[in-house]
């Protein structure tokens, strides 16, 4: 069985590629350019040379058609594209063309190659917008606030199109946030661990974050990736939310990260508007209930638990 992950660098696409080589997959993957990227995630997961790794710009259609043919793949992982929302105020464009071209052009090459083959695209809980109380499920109507929700839910619709124009076998799997050591430093779970590590070390930095209200649904990536990789033996595409269906409030991850190091996180930290986004979402939310139904899958570990295996991973880096 031959997989292609697009993005195959990222958090997701390392795990991901880690999980599919355990079961016995080649396992293809893309970057874009595949000679002068580092790999230091596949690196980190001791997967490097196991791994084939191609060039591919997604939102060159010959490019995405030469690579198609080069891997001949079974099933694809489309985890490519701008992955920061907050960097998305900054770079609009760059960010729905990675995402939305990028998809369009795998759809386009699958649906003219008339190979069977089957597409898991990385979807968003940003594109539900704020939930407030109300968990969001499958049928949930979307209301973007940010370039790359927009781009996200552009891509989510694409996808849907072409499974009921064209009969492919593409399915979104729309993700809430999910975290690991993988996670770039820019991310906002990151800033707090490594932080909180260092504070505890010693050092004599303040910690500076934008709103401390916002409440997200925290996971473990290890996790999620599973779930993309259930989703895909389904005889029948489906769309699914995958969360942990446990929503905490920013500042009880600082509070949870910094206790950990047995520190009140109010002597070290502090906010800033200037990590402020033009738009933000409060509250995200998730009802997961039918990825359990449909692929038997449910989170186990939840914000706390994964404070502590990043924290566990920073500990043993130092």
């Amino acid at each position: 069985m031959n997989a292609l992950i697009c993005g195959i660098n990222g958090q997701d696409g390392s795990y991901l590629a880690k999980l599919l080589l355990e079961k016995g997959y080649i396992v293809w993957g893309t970057s874009r350019d595949a000679q002068a990227s580092s790999l230091n995630n596949l690196q980190a997961l001791d997967i490097v040379n196991q791994v084939k790794v191609i060039s591919m710009a997604p939102n060159d259609f010959r490019s995405v058609l030469t690579t198609m043919d080069q891997s001949d793949p079974d099933e694809i992982y489309y985890l490519s594209g701008q992955s920061s929302v907050g960097l998305s105020f900054e770079q609009p464009a760059e960010t729905l063309e990675s995402i939305v071209t990028g998809v369009l052009n795998l759809l386009e090459v699958i649906r003219l190659r008339k190979k069977s083959v089957k597409l898991y695209n990385a979807g968003s809980s940003e594109c539900f917008g704020d939930t407030g109380e109300i968990p969001a499920n499958e049928l949930t109507p979307f209301y973007p606030r940010s370039p790359y929700a927009v781009a996200k839910a552009s891509a989510h619709w694409l996808v849907t199109n072409y499974r009921e124009s064209y009969g492919l076998y593409a399915c979104n799997g729309i993700l809430f946030n999910h975290e690991s050591p993988l996670r770039p430093k820019r991310f906002v779970t990151q800033k707090i661990i490594q932080g909180a590590r260092r504070i505890a070390a010693g050092s004599d930095e303040r910690l500076i974050l934008g709103r401390l209200n916002i409440k997200r649904d925290w996971g473990w990536a290890p996790e999620y990736v599973e779930a993309m990789w259930r989703m895909l033996q389904l005889e029948t595409p489906e769309d699914l939310v995958i969360a942990t269906g446990q929503t905490y409030s920013l500042e009880e991850f600082v509070a949870t990260a910094f206790k950990l190091h047995g520190l009140d996180w109010k002597r070290y930290v502090d906010t800033s508007e200037m990590f402020f986004r033009p738009t933000d979402i409060l509250i995200s939310k998730a009802n997961a209930n039918k990825a359990k139904t449909v692929i038997q899958w449910q989170a186990q570990n939840t914000m706390p638990d994964v404070i502590r295996l990043m924290s566990v991973f920073s500990e043993t880096k130092t």
